[in-house]
């Protein structure tokens, strides 16, 4: 479908809900259900469960909490638009996180809004990002990313770190850093998507670094290789 998405009462937003309080689910359900264009499919109180349900539900949008004490929503929307790049995820969580921001740009998530958000916010917002909007400003994500790599001295610190990466390795960690899924840079790159978690699970050890986004950052300090639109076999 290309352009636009638009919903009916006919034609609802499908919404999946994922959030480990029960009452922050049920409150959810009722506020969305109670609106036409709205209806709530689903909803999944872990990252296990969100990932087994949510792809057999085919939601229009996904509604997840940042916290979860078996992971978290950032990497649950990660491997959820993996499988449905269609998706639009809704990050929800209790405080202002710059960091987990910063983590939900780079899993390719539409929007995120805190839970002190009014009930009618919230519903405006699910109705943006199933149009097919985002509501990540431009300007935030700028902002981040220069706080980000202006953060700790890194620059020269990091040379014999990136050194050590394969060119392989190093064409990945550009494309983690432009905000690419597995699925996608193993598309680009000619590699199974399990080849391609090795890669990284290998370079992330190699600089140092536990998580993803820590690596794409680190990625701003890379020249772009040509090799990206050329890779060897």
């Amino acid at each position: 479908m290309a352009g636009a998405r638009t919903f009916t009462e006919e034609n609802p937003i499908r919404v999946f809900l994922l959030d480990d309080h029960e009452v922050v689910r049920r409150g959810l359900t009722d506020l969305l259900d109670s609106e036409p264009d709205i209806s709530v499919v689903g909803d999944a109180d872990s990252a296990e469960h969100a990932l087994v349900r949510a792809p057999a539900l085919r939601p229009d949008v996904a509604v997840l909490d940042v916290r979860l004490p078996d992971g978290d929503g950032i990497s649950v929307c990660r491997e959820l638009r993996s499988l449905m790049p269609e998706l639009a995820c809704l990050m929800l969580t209790s405080f202002d996180d710059e960091e987990a921001l910063l983590d939900a740009i780079m899993a390719g998530a539409a929007g995120y809004v805190l839970k002190q958000i009014k009930g009618s916010d919230l519903v405006s917002a699910v109705r943006t990002v199933a149009s097919g909007q985002s509501m990540l400003d431009p300007t935030t994500t700028a902002r981040l990313m220069r706080s980000l790599r202006a953060g700790p001295a890194e620059g020269p610190a990091l040379a014999p770190e990136l050194a050590s990466l394969s060119p392989r390795e190093r064409d990945i960690l550009t494309l983690i850093g432009d905000g690419l899924t597995n699925r996608e840079i193993g598309k680009k790159l000619y590699l199974s998507e399990k080849t391609v978690k090795n890669h990284i699970s290998r370079l992330l050890a190699k600089l140092g670094v536990q998580r993803r986004v820590q690596a794409a950052v680190l990625a701003s300090h890379l020249e772009r290789p040509d090799s990206t639109d050329h890779p060897t076999r």
